[in-house]
């Protein structure tokens, strides 16, 4: 049985994860995302301070996965909170996305990733649903990958699942 955390070890490390995907977005703001880097960046839409369209938070209620790869425009970092001009079904909108609403940062590019309580609290796991991608952003390799065709084996608690979403796709 765990003792009370009178350190606050969480927020420690969700304080320095926040650090790593600020150190990230200003590389991104100051030259633009170089090479194969892009960043998948999962936020809390109900999070206060998130503004997005009213179209976008009924679409996405809880949870919505963002891509800053090639079309984005105007991203702009302050102490809280980066915003972020993207298109969203040929729709230019600016996203305000405070720090403290960040559940998921990956760039798998380089194959890393981590998820961020926030709060000192268990954040729920975000459901699978992400923004629709720019027409014009290549679809990422990991995405491209067929479904074999073995039965899954159990999940396992220190693996994460990877379920292919091509199924549920419009064609």
């Amino acid at each position: 049985m765990a003792t009370k955390d009178f350190i606050g070890y969480q927020a420690l490390i969700d304080a320095a994860l926040v650090g790593v995907v600020r150190a990230a977005l200003t590389h991104a703001a100051k030259g633009g995302i170089m090479g194969a880097h892009h960043f998948y960046i999962t936020f809390d839409t109900r999070a206060p301070g998130v503004e997005l369209s009213d179209v976008m938070r009924e679409r996405f209620p809880d949870f919505i996965t963002i891509v800053l790869q090639n079309q984005y425009w105007n991203l702009k970092l302050h102490d809280d909170r980066f915003e972020v001009g993207l298109s969203f079904n040929k729709v230019p909108e600016t996203v305000v996305v405070p720090y403290s609403a960040i559940r998921e940062f990956r760039d798998p590019s380089q194959s890393i990733g981590f998820r961020i309580q926030g709060d000192g609290e268990a954040a729920p796991r975000p459901k699978p649903q992400a923004a629709p991608k720019p027409e014009s952003l290549p679809t990422p390799p990991d995405a491209a990958a067929k479904p074999s065709e073995e039965t899954p084996a159990e999940p396992s608690p220190d693996k994460p699942t990877v379920v292919s979403l091509d199924k549920f796709r419009k064609k």
